[in-house]
């Protein structure tokens, strides 16, 4: 029999993540009014031809490392609307016990960011959004912090009972490496110095 080639053009490689936030639906009429927490797990969905050098889409530790380095501002941290008055009551908490601008223990942060949705203040462990952050909305602000890095076309977000799930058009055409599978930078290969140029990996 004769063997034929995949004919997948574009596959996708999946990642998941687990972020431990406290957060609270301010103005809501149920119990989730109230402060609680919980362990959500995040799925991203990464599509694109299969690399040939390297046999897979993109390495899944990769595309995990890439989306906590944003995302981990949200892990251990605390998610208030921006109108939200226990947002002002905890600051002032913070305040007065001098861990407001950070504390020596506060090390598993990311750079602070702001986007349309939200806003990061790692050294407090605080994100501060425009939204309740609903699964449906943590959807949203994940795909504004990684669409230009990772050419995402599904994100799905898992929170006690509550799942959602959103497709987005694929975008991005990205120039990976033949020898590792990463994003190359003007070129080179950021983790093993391949260099497109005179296609020659360095490591």
């Amino acid at each position: 029999m004769e063997k034929k080639d995949c004919c997948c053009t574009a596959v996708r490689s999946v990642s998941t993540l687990n972020i431990q936030y406290a957060h609270r639906f301010y103005g809501f009429g149920g119990e989730a009014r109230y402060l609680h927490g919980h362990t959500g797990v995040l799925k991203i969905e990464v599509e694109d031809s299969v690399n040939q050098g390297v046999n897979m889409v993109y390495p899944c530790n990769e595309i995990k490392k890439i989306a906590w380095s944003v995302l981990r501002n949200f892990d251990h941290a605390l998610v208030l609307r921006e109108d939200d008055p226990l947002l002002k009551a905890v600051l002032d908490v913070y305040e007065t016990e001098g861990i407001r601008n950070g504390a020596r223990t506060n090390v598993n942060k990311g750079p602070a960011f702001r986007t349309s949705l939200c806003t990061a203040y790692p050294e407090c462990r605080v994100v501060v959004t425009k939204e309740t952050m609903t699964v449906e909305g943590f959807i949203k602000m994940v795909y504004e912090l990684l669409k230009d890095k990772l050419n995402i076309v599904r994100i799905t977000f898992k929170s006690g009972d509550n799942t959602a799930s959103a497709k987005f058009p694929s975008r991005l055409t990205l120039d990976r490496c033949p020898c590792c599978g990463v994003t190359l930078e003007n070129g080179t290969c950021p983790k093993c110095g391949y260099r497109k140029a005179d296609g020659i990996c360095r490591t």
